[in-house]
């Protein structure tokens, strides 16, 4: 985590997932020293009232919703404290996608959109097939999935997405699961910084913020 904050980073993440290989503690996330990141819980099977347990325990900033939770837990959680994950390989098509996003963007501070159609860990980006989706988000928006160096390399030009706020890297830059290379993220950081971002997204003391409005403002 420190050297991630070092290398740039705004945001740190703690996988609450039990059978993730990154799954950690409450406890172990509270002891973890980060910097000046903004603390993220990643949570897939847990409703509004143990997410909000498990971040006060844990000194968290902001929840990503990467499961099956609804906008009215977003609210409980708080909507300037939710990333909405959002899957596009789900859709046939805009519409579709809008279905889905409409009730979110009131409710969330940035969406994340992951490659394959639940979960995570796919080692391929969710802009492999062509970033469609970036265009119809309307709200800053970050770009996951397998992103490391080689991925990062290899994606198309991003630069007319205007929603396009950062990028998440997780299993691209570890050497084996759950084990981060320091290299790797190294390199990471290096093209990351290279890439264009549409918008500059909230700060790391607006994301710290729960009173800031929803939607990225």
């Amino acid at each position: 985590a420190l050297l991630a904050d070092g290398l740039g980073a705004d945001l740190a993440g703690f996988v609450f997932h039990p059978p993730s290989p990154r799954a950690v503690s409450p406890s172990r996330a509270a002891g973890t020293r980060t910097g000046r990141l903004v603390r993220v819980g990643v949570f897939v099977g847990q409703g509004a009232s143990e997410i909000i347990e498990i971040m006060e325990e844990a000194g968290l900033d902001l929840a990503q919703f990467h499961g099956g939770q609804t906008p009215a837990d977003a609210r409980r959680v708080g909507p300037g404290r939710v990333v909405r994950a959002v899957w596009p390989e789900r859709h046939p098509d805009p519409a579709s996608l809008e279905r889905e996003l409409a009730p979110w963007r009131e409710v969330s501070r940035l969406l994340l959109f992951d490659a394959g159609v639940a979960g995570g860990g796919h080692g391929r980006p969710a802009a492999a097939g062509g970033p469609w989706f970036l265009a119809h988000a309307g709200m800053p928006s970050l770009l996951a999935g397998g992103l490391g160096p080689r991925t990062l390399a290899a994606l198309p030009d991003l630069s007319g997405y205007g929603w396009l706020a950062g990028f998440d890297v997780n299993s691209g830059v570890e050497s084996s699961p759950g084990i981060k290379d320091r290299g790797l993220m190294a390199e990471a950081a290096r093209l990351v910084k290279r890439l264009p971002a549409g918008c500059p997204g909230p700060g790391r003391e607006a994301l710290r913020d729960p009173r800031r409005p929803a939607g990225g403002s």
